[in-house]
């Protein structure tokens, strides 16, 4: 049988490389990149202005809705551009239309915070989103492979060469703009950072299954409860130790349960260059399950398949990754590929849409997602019709334009 792969199949992985080390080579931790200066002049607002961010992280609350955005008909503005220094090279945005997303909530007072929850390797202190993360809980079992000198714990710090993993899904997803770094998808999400998986990458059922629940606000025997309820629930990952036929029953449960509880997963679908339905949450019922294509818009090798997969976003390759901050990275970046990083974008988008309409269920968000998709040139992702990548590419501007339009 096919030894279990890590977590890292999602990050930046190819096809049977998938059962070596990652193709971003972890360093040890380092202290914090200082920030590069902003530039001249006022940098453009976060979609809603906020309060100068405090020193210790406040109570993940939503925000009340404010006036109505722009009407359907208006077409929506180019001119919104983030001044982070990161945002010229950072191509996947463009790729998915995210500026203009922004230019039709910038400034219209739309657009509630909304927490996503990171089920990964665990909390980094990244300056990208401060004032917006907090430190969850870890619900790695097995002290053997937590890394940290016990199991389970309310630290939920990342530990080992892994421990980037998390934090650049995060910053993808979130990361603020502010003339600093990168820019993230959604500068005013709230990030709570779950750790699932030990120092050696590998991610238990039973781990996964309970996160999932403590994640969403379902309560977990023995664990506190969480403050922090997310509404979107991002898993770059799958479980280990299970055979790859299908998903384990007991984390369709919890799959079941937070989307129950009115929380959206979205998941990777893996890195094998294999139909995802095998995987765990990928094959799941309820998933939004993303897969990565280039820059091309075409599948690279590595990224998995099939009828289980909803749509896809960028994930990139070896020679042209996802840019992203990174405190520990060589000159405070990376740029690793993998459909981990495909992942976060749709989450991302996910929280803009639930920002404006908080009332949308899982199953509105995935039909929001999957009907605004861009179209594969040619109809299709790959020159092999079995390895389906979904509906399309994922459509940001299109996604926002289609929740704002009044019903």
């Amino acid at each position: 049988m096919k030894p279990a792969l890590p977590l890292l199949l999602t990050a930046a992985l190819a096809g049977a490389a998938a059962l070596a080390a990652p193709r971003v080579t972890p360093i040890g931790p380092l202290p914090p990149v200082a920030a590069p200066v902003p530039p001249s002049g006022t940098p453009l607002p976060e979609l809603q202005p906020e309060p100068p961010r405090p020193q210790v992280t406040p109570p993940l609350l939503p925000l009340s809705p404010g006036s109505p955005g722009l009407p359907a008909a208006v077409p929506a503005p180019s001119l919104y551009r983030p001044a982070d220094p990161l945002f010229a090279r950072q191509w996947n945005l463009q790729a998915i239309r995210a500026p203009g997303a922004w230019a039709q909530l910038a400034g219209t007072g739309r657009g509630a915070r909304v927490t996503v929850a990171v089920l990964d390797t665990g909390f980094v202190n990244t300056p990208e989103l401060a004032g917006r993360v907090v430190s969850g809980y870890d619900f790695v079992s097995d002290p053997a492979r937590a890394g940290d000198g016990d199991g389970r714990d309310a630290d939920a710090g990342g530990v080992g060469q892994y421990a980037y993993h998390a934090e650049v899904i995060g910053n993808l997803i979130g990361a603020a703009h502010d003339g600093r770094g990168m820019a993230g998808i959604n500068p005013q999400a709230r990030v709570v950072q779950v750790r699932v998986a030990g120092v050696d990458g590998l991610v238990a059922p039973q781990d996964l299954a309970d996160g999932l629940r403590w994640a969403a606000g379902v309560p977990v025997p023995g664990v506190p409860a969480n403050l922090n309820p997310a509404r979107v629930l991002n898993l770059s990952l799958y479980a280990d130790f299970v055979p790859l036929t299908g998903c384990d029953a007991r984390v369709q449960a919890a799959v079941d349960a937070v989307t129950a509880r009115g929380a959206l997963v979205v998941a990777g679908a893996a890195n094998d260059g294999a139909d995802a339905r095998g995987y765990s949450p990928a094959g799941c019922r309820n998933v939004l399950t993303v897969t990565s294509v280039t820059e091309g818009g075409q599948r690279p090798g590595y990224a998995n398949w099939g009828a289980s997969v909803a749509l896809a976003a960028p994930g990139g390759e070896r020679t042209r990754g996802i840019l992203a901050s990174s405190v520990s990275g060589p000159s405070g970046e990376r740029s690793p590929d993998g459909t981990s990083f495909a992942a976060p974008h749709a989450a991302g988008v996910a929280s803009l849409l639930l920002g404006v309409k908080p009332s949308l269920t899982p199953a509105g968000v995935r039909d929001l997602l999957t009907r605004t998709a861009t179209p594969f040139a040619g109809g299709r992702c790959d020159p092999d019709p079995r390895k389906s990548c979904g509906r399309g590419l994922l459509d940001a501007e299109a996604a926002v334009r289609a929740v704002l339009a009044p019903r």
